[in-house]
């Protein structure tokens, strides 16, 4: 997390920033409101007053931690939130969710030091659209805010490199898992996947198959074992693409 707005260029940073999704730069009726939210103010200082010079972007608020952060998205429903992802009290990334719920037209653009794969992943799942290392140079940030609020996805090229490594593993590993025949479930495993498929519970199938409540939880768990899955609703979904079951 930088301690002051130095990381930040003026100059052009030469990597550039990827951009993903439709064109940019499509004429705007009102300036972009944007929430900037970082734990270090004087950074937060900085970053006002970069885009302070924008005339189509309109800094609304700031908060220094994610908690206040999800108020201040509630309270002033940005169309923007610039957001650090580790921070005091709540980080930027569990922020996200919340900040979806309470505004969900707005759009969450992380902007970190942190070049964490893992940081990077959370961050797309919980919501953000976009995802800048703070290297990046000041012209580069109102570029990335338009193009964001146009539609299109910015990361970091270093961290799109690392995104698109990920992309390559899962299809090697999903092609991998084609090769390897299903786990074959026997005809009790069968029964109580297609009973746990019609949105039975656990007590609704043991008195359908006249069993304890405990040996349906000892299927469902072998179910999940053998098909290396997670919940039951994965398990149905995999039975039913891979033919093992069909619901009629």
């Amino acid at each position: 997390m930088a301690d002051s707005f130095g990381p930040m260029r003026d100059e052009d940073a030469g990597g550039g920033v990827v951009g993903m999704g439709p064109d940019a730069g499509a004429p705007r009726g009102e300036p972009i409101r944007v929430l900037v939210v970082d734990d270090h103010a004087l950074f937060r200082r900085g970053l006002e007053i970069v885009l302070a010079a924008e005339e189509d972007i309109q800094v609304v608020g700031e908060a220094g931690d994610g908690a206040e952060a999800v108020d201040k998205a509630a309270d002033l429903l940005p169309d923007i939130v610039l957001m650090d992802v580790r921070m005091p009290k709540r980080g930027g990334i569990e922020a996200c969710t919340s900040i979806k719920e309470v505004a969900p037209s707005a759009k969450i653009i992380m902007l970190t030091i942190s070049d964490e794969e893992a940081d990077l992943y959370d961050a797309i799942k919980a919501g953000a659209t976009g995802y800048l290392l703070k290297e990046i140079s000041t012209d580069e940030v109102a570029t990335a805010i338009r193009a964001v609020a146009d539609g299109q996805s910015q990361i970091s090229p270093s961290m799109a490199s690392k995104l698109l490594t990920e992309f390559k593993s899962m299809i090697q590993r999903t092609d991998e898992r084609r090769l390897v025949p299903a786990p074959r479930l026997t005809d009790r495993e069968l029964e109580v996947l297609k009973l746990v498929a019609t949105g039975m519970n656990n007590r609704d199938i043991a008195k359908e198959l006249f069993i304890s409540e405990n040996t349906v939880k000892n299927h469902v768990r072998n179910i999940l074992e053998k098909l290396q899955l997670h919940s039951r609703m994965e398990a149905v979904v995999y039975a039913m693409r891979e033919k093992i079951l069909e619901i009629r």
